[in-house]
């Protein structure tokens, strides 16, 4: 549907672009992610496997490289909801580091940007979803697996009844 092949390169477009700025100058997303990553590692450090990376710049240079590289293929039309879900999954932490709102009390001018910023990118999100679960007419995968679990079951019930009747034809009647 050329709705589609018009909407995905549009979506991702940000995402390309966002991921290209922090692989080239991750230092300052770094910086600003760094106390959510504080946060974060507070809590879930001794559960993390080893070789993780836990420091900001490295998360950022992952995140910026997933946003490339999901945001072309969702462009390209390409694992397209697959895609989606990847750049749904970098939207959350990116937009919870780079727009705290809630913390510029004393700057109106930037609390109301950042609130802008992270209305913006809330409704990415949402695009993102829809993009993720579009199967573009076809079924998904799970209608497919509850149609084969009906079809299994009708089949098993259909050869337990032709099973039955030809034990009791075999059976002497009592």
């Amino acid at each position: 549907m050329i709705l589609r092949r018009l909407a995905r390169p549009l979506l991702s477009a940000a995402f390309i672009s966002d991921g290209v700025d922090g692989l080239r100058d991750p230092e300052a997303r770094a910086k600003a992610a760094q106390p959510v990553v504080d946060a974060v590692l507070t809590r879930t450090r001794d559960r993390l496997p080893q070789g993780v990376p836990t420091d900001a710049a490295t998360l950022v240079k992952v995140d910026a490289a997933v946003k490339v590289v999901a945001g072309t293929m969702l462009a390209l039309n390409k694992f397209p909801r697959l895609s989606a879900a990847l750049l749904a999954g970098s939207l959350i932490p990116t937009t919870i580091a780079a727009h705290p709102f809630w913390e510029h009390d004393a700057d109106p001018a930037r609390r109301s940007a950042d609130r802008l910023h992270f209305l913006k990118n809330t409704s990415l999100l949402g695009g993102l979803l829809v993009a993720s679960a579009d199967t573009a007419g076809k079924p998904s995968l799970g209608w497919r697996a509850r149609r084969a679990a009906r079809r299994g079951a009708r089949q098993v019930s259909s050869t337990a009844e032709r099973v039955s009747g030809r034990v009791g034809d075999v059976l002497p009647s009592r």
